[in-house]
């Protein structure tokens, strides 16, 4: 059929599905705080902000930030303070597994 190519520089046209679950997965802890707290910052000020479904697992060294203690003195760099990203958390109920 002529006239229904894409043009090399466009890309074709991508159908999102409404009601998307995403799962982050964080191994890192207060060892890194910016990598701790990537994760959180991508789910509560990506994936919550556009309505998708969001969930968290902790494993490894990234257990620790379950403690009050440890939570509230990571503060990475670029992201904001991983006591505010968990209280967004919370208050989106965004699941924390660990």
């Amino acid at each position: 059929m002529r006239g229904t190519r894409v043009p090399r520089n466009r890309l074709p046209k991508r159908h999102y599905v409404d009601g998307v679950d995403i799962l982050y997965i964080s191994t890192n802890g207060p060892a890194d705080a910016t990598k701790a707290s990537i994760p959180w910052h991508l789910a509560v000020n990506g994936s919550v902000e556009v309505g998708q479904t969001v969930r968290i697992v902790l494993a490894g060294d990234a257990a620790e930030i379950v403690k009050a203690d440890v939570r509230e003195s990571l503060e990475g760099i670029g992201v904001p303070p991983l006591r505010d990203l968990v209280a967004k958390a919370k208050a989106n109920d965004v699941s924390i597994h660990v």
